[in-house]
């Protein structure tokens, strides 16, 4: 009888892999329990099990005037879309210039590119403001849109990924074959660089999503402002109108949209660790 050796290591991994899908997931669920749940049944305490006020919650939160969270997700969708899609397509094309073109100013550009990575937003706040008011750009979603486009983080992903990745010999082919420029960065280099865009669009989505500074500091009209943005006004809500039941799933309303993102792009980043393009 031959006797297996036993994997302590095997074991140990997917024991710890085991407690901390846990203790993610852990959160999530008494979020949604305490979305079923109504604001006297949470008065009580902790419960394991969902309750039977979804619906009744969920109506609250669409119809309540005062915030009006539908119109925040719609708001919140449309500027976390648009971030993500400009900021991943602009900063690709932007890395795929310096990488594949040779010009005297390449270094300086780079360097000038990161050098923008100290640069806080909080420092630029007032001036961006001014500009915004200038442009009259004020109140509208533009302003947290526009300046999505320029991302040195993104850059510098994408950037690093095209040397990994992207063999030059492919765009010189392209090249040589009569494509264009662009033409051969919508056909040949975006889908090389598919994993690495799904990852920036997932990560460019969620940083808008949860952005509340400057959504906070630009729209002022509530039909206009994003699920940070009315979250936070819940802390003033009146003591004597306070609902915990309403709050919860306010919250796991917000959430939602990102979980769908990520569950929808999630498979590009397995793709991207086991496909890592063409290699020379």
């Amino acid at each position: 009888m031959k006797t297996k050796k036993i994997n302590f290591s095997l074991i140990f991994a997917h024991v710890l892999l085991v407690i901390l899908s846990f203790m993610c997931l852990f959160f999530f669920y008494i979020l949604f329990v305490n979305a079923t749940r109504s604001h006297a049944d949470l008065q009580k305490g902790f419960a394991a099990l969902p309750g039977k006020y979804m619906i009744e919650n969920f109506i609250k939160v669409a119809n309540d005037g005062t915030i009006p969270m539908i119109k925040g997700v719609r708001n919140s969708l449309i500027i976390s879309s648009a971030c993500a899609l400009l900021c991943t397509y602009f900063s690709a094309l932007t890395a795929y210039g310096l990488y594949a073109y040779e010009f005297k100013l390449k270094k300086i550009a780079f360097t000038f590119i990161m050098a923008i990575l100290v640069m806080p937003t909080q420092v630029t706040a007032m001036g961006f403001l001014r500009l915004i008011t200038k442009l009259g750009l004020y109140n509208t979603f533009w302003p947290l849109i526009i300046p999505s486009i320029a991302s040195p983080a993104v850059f510098y992903f994408m950037y690093s990924y095209m040397q990994s990745s992207l063999p030059l010999s492919l765009v010189e082919a392209a090249r040589i074959d009569g494509a264009g420029e662009f033409r051969t960065f919508n056909t040949i280099v975006m889908p090389i660089m598919k994993p690495a865009v799904a990852v920036q669009a997932i990560f460019t989505f969620v940083g808008s999503w949860n952005n509340y500074f400057v959504p906070a500091l630009v729209l002022q009209d509530k039909g206009k402002m994003t699920v940070p943005v009315l979250i936070a006004t819940l802390r003033g809500a009146d003591f004597k109108s306070f609902d915990s039941g309403k709050i919860y799933m306010t919250i796991l309303v917000a959430i939602v949209p990102i979980v769908i993102v990520y569950v929808l792009l999630s498979k590009y980043i397995i793709a991207g660790i086991t496909l890592g393009g063409v290699k020379e």
